[in-house]
């Protein structure tokens, strides 16, 4: 399965799996500090909303899913345990 980009997608998409790895990764690599997956990260100033558009993108492209509508709250995107969460519910993955 290729994402719109090209590359594969990602199918693992367990808490602790690749998934939350990639997420954090991106996380890390924009903002330049590591995060725990349950911290809060527009409380910890850690995204910002234009960051949390640039994050929405990421994970619509790299996992080949569409965020829209209702997905779009701020609780979808609040911690990265809840955004693997949501690519799970997304992608129909129990």
């Amino acid at each position: 399965m290729e994402a719109m980009d090209g590359t594969a997608a990602r199918d693992d998409v367990a808490p602790g799996s690749q998934v939350e790895k990639d997420i954090l990764a991106f996380l890390e690599a924009q903002t330049r500090r590591s995060w725990d997956p349950q911290v809060d990260l527009f409380a910890a100033g850690g995204l910002s909303s234009l960051f949390a558009m640039q994050l929405v993108v990421h994970l619509e492209q790299t996992y080949r899913i569409a965020i829209r509508g209702a997905d779009l709250r701020l609780n979808n995107f609040r911690t990265v345990t809840s955004m693997v969460a949501l690519v799970r519910r997304l992608r129909g993955t129990p």
